[in-house]
């Protein structure tokens, strides 16, 4: 009697080996490929989530205005002041020649459009011999080779004809304006009208 339950437990344990060697390989090579399949699965998914974040980086940069920067003495746009209906020439440099000849763009400042700030000079008594009519809230549209860009003066400043904080870096588009102050001053100026001004709108060419 027990030689023979012996011998059923035997052959009932070989075959439970033999279920598990089967099931154990069959599965261990689903589970592989299975697995495999998964990390492909994944490994797309994670692909195509990260492109639109990068195409959405891309579509952030800002787009370059200006392939070609002016020479000095170049006339590179115009300056429209719709208060005073006045339609300015803009000449890269600050130098008597540029100024005589209309509005002189610092050439140490970005070009009109561009993020920073845009730095334009004037005569009082010549092309800004009104510009103490134009104040807070007053729009200033700059045309060049890039497109049409328009500014809202958000703030006007007196400051020492010194004062080197007209031409500091801005973290947005800015343009600033600058000429002498008084306007009816005889002489050197001791002191600078300043209009900052920023981007509010822009039709790129």
């Amino acid at each position: 009697m027990r030689g023979s339950v012996r011998k059923i437990l035997l052959v009932f344990s070989f075959v439970l080996i033999l279920l598990g060697f089967w099931f154990s390989t069959t599965n261990a090579y689903t589970f592989i490929k299975g697995y495999m399949l998964f990390q492909t699965d994944q490994t797309h998914i994670v692909n195509s989530a990260e492109e639109p974040s990068k195409q959405h980086k891309d579509n952030l940069k800002q787009k370059k205005l200006y392939t070609i920067r002016p020479n000095k003495g170049e006339n590179i746009g115009n300056l429209l002041i719709p208060k005073l209906n006045a339609t300015l020439p803009i000449f890269h440099g600050t130098d008597e020649e540029e100024l005589e000849n209309g509005v002189g763009h610092f050439d140490k400042s970005v070009l009109p459009g561009e993020k920073d700030n845009s730095v334009l000079s004037g005569h009082r008594d010549t092309v800004f011999r009104k510009l103490g009519e134009v104040g807070k809230g007053d729009t200033l549209i700059v045309e060049t080779s890039a497109g049409s860009f328009t500014y809202k003066i958000r703030h006007v400043r007196i400051v020492d004809k010194d004062d080197r904080t007209v031409i500091v870096p801005k973290p947005r588009a800015t343009l600033t304006l600058s000429t002498c102050y008084p306007f009816d001053f005889i002489g050197a100026s001791p002191e600078r009208y300043i209009l900052v001004a920023d981007l509010i709108s822009q039709k790129l060419t």
